[in-house]
């Protein structure tokens, strides 16, 4: 999703407005903070992953606390956290159904 994000937003005329499938209208600049927070975001999910910490371990510890401000109704920072593990370890996991 990262490289998808990236490579849309250098293709991005710099007055561009995004509609999103939620939250509100967007700019280049809102794109450019999401990708921010997916890179952000999916380091610190790695970081503990080479510290050997489980899942369950990340969601107690709520390591996505700094990133707060993302999380709301549609997806929960454990859901997110969640997705995040699985694509970074490669496992399937059940379908995480989000509001």
């Amino acid at each position: 999703m990262i490289a998808a994000m990236e490579r849309a937003t250098a293709q991005l005329p710099a007055d561009v407005k995004v509609i999103p499938g939620h939250g509100q209208l967007s700019n280049l600049d809102d794109v450019r903070a999401f990708t921010t927070m997916l890179k952000e975001t999916s380091a610190a999910v790695q970081k503990d992953l080479d510290a050997h910490k489980t899942l369950e371990q990340m969601k107690q510890e709520k390591i996505l606390e700094p990133w707060k401000k993302w999380s709301g109704d549609f997806v929960k920072a454990d859901a997110f956290i969640e997705t995040l593990y699985n694509s970074l370890t490669g496992t399937k996991g059940e379908f995480l159904k989000h509001n």
